[in-house]
């Protein structure tokens, strides 16, 4: 690899998990591009340029193949290549069976999972010419167990665990890695609309650790599977047992 530094593209950039993942990886002296639907950055990629290093925003909707690719083709251009991807884009898709809309089926694959295949189609080429490259989904402890009333929701971050162990095989002899996080009950916009009483029970009767996650949590964890060069296709959740609890 040339000199320069290793380039990180974080899609859902600019708020929650992905704006504290774009922080640990810019600490650790990556240049960072910034993706996000709504762009609210500026104060973000200040700070990440305050610690010496490049940051780049992009503004995208990347349910669009083509948003995809030119998010991954501005990256490369602009920053000089892509070492890192973490796609952190998505956000909550609501109903059941029978109570969801269709529409919200078929929205929640558009961000969550083509998106994540897309992304990596396009960065992958760019990744080739590296000596080693890192690719992280952010999946959901939703998908491990499945939630009521969250189907597609659940179905794409369990869809996300078999395309990093596809991909984890695929593109081994690159090495070029891909692994996937499983966050809980993160503290983000996503848990707003929790009610005191949905609190209160998660505080009580479903976390074991009995508080909330924070977004540094996993952006800690992802940093670890960055900068681990021996661990590949694997899954890490980071829920503070919840998992585990059969209540």
């Amino acid at each position: 690899m040339n000199n320069r530094n290793k380039v990180a593209l974080v899609t859902g950039g600019t708020l929650g998990i992905g704006a504290a993942t774009a922080l640990a990886l810019a600490k650790q002296g990556h240049d960072i591009c910034l993706v996000a639907r709504h762009i609210a950055g500026e104060t973000l990629s200040a700070e990440i340029r305050e610690m010496g290093v490049r940051c780049h925003v992009i503004s995208a909707d990347l349910s669009a193949v083509a948003a995809c690719q030119a998010a991954v083709e501005e990256t490369a251009a602009v920053l000089g290549g892509i070492d890192i991807l973490v796609h952190s884009a998505g956000g909550p898709a609501p109903g059941g069976l029978l109570s969801g809309a269709a529409d919200v089926w078929y929205a929640a694959f558009d961000i969550h999972l083509h998106a994540a295949f897309q992304l990596c189609r396009f960065a992958v080429p760019h990744m080739q010419a590296n000596k080693e490259a890192a690719i992280i989904f952010i999946s959901s402890a939703a998908g491990l167990r499945g939630v009521k009333n969250a189907l597609a929701y659940s179905v794409v971050k369990g869809a996300l665990f078999q395309l990093t162990r596809s991909l984890a095989l695929e593109l081994a002899p690159f090495n070029i890695r891909v692994n996937c996080v499983s966050p809980g009950v993160i503290r983000t916009r996503f848990q707003n609309s929790l009610t005191e009483a949905q609190v209160k029970k998660n505080l009580e009767d479903r976390i074991p650790l009995a508080r909330e996650g924070r977004p540094s949590d996993v952006a800690d964890v992802i940093c670890m599977l960055v900068n681990n060069t021996f661990i590949t296709g694997e899954n890490v959740t980071i829920d503070g047992g919840m998992s585990m609890r059969i209540v």
